[in-house]
């Protein structure tokens, strides 16, 4: 009997895995913001760059966290990002930034 329910029980799981693998993931409908970050950095969209200061999101969404702003990578066409880091202290600085209060 339980030899019957193992291999029910297997059957199911090896039946529910392959319905899994054959429905494919559709990350093409999912929305993607043209600007996203945390206290550690973000992304900007190459597309809303064009349009706005980059630079000045960047600064104004770090100084947020009292850090400044270090740019990583620029993706320089439609679909790419620019990449940016929010460091504490700027590297040979001996003071910290001034904190911009909003």
């Amino acid at each position: 009997m339980r030899i019957i329910a193992a291999a029910g029980l297997l059957a199911s799981l090896i039946f529910a895995s392959g319905m899994m693998a054959s429905q494919s993931a559709r990350a093409d409908l999912l929305p993607v913001p043209p600007f996203k970050g945390n206290d550690t950095g973000g992304i900007i969209a190459y597309s809303m760059a064009t349009q706005t200061d980059a630079r000045q999101v960047a600064v104004d969404h770090c100084a947020r966290y009292g850090k400044v702003v270090k740019f990583l990578a620029v993706q320089a066409y439609e679909g790419g990002y620019i990449s940016f880091a929010c460091r504490w202290v700027p590297y040979g600085a001996a003071d910290r930034p001034i904190r911009t209060l909003y």
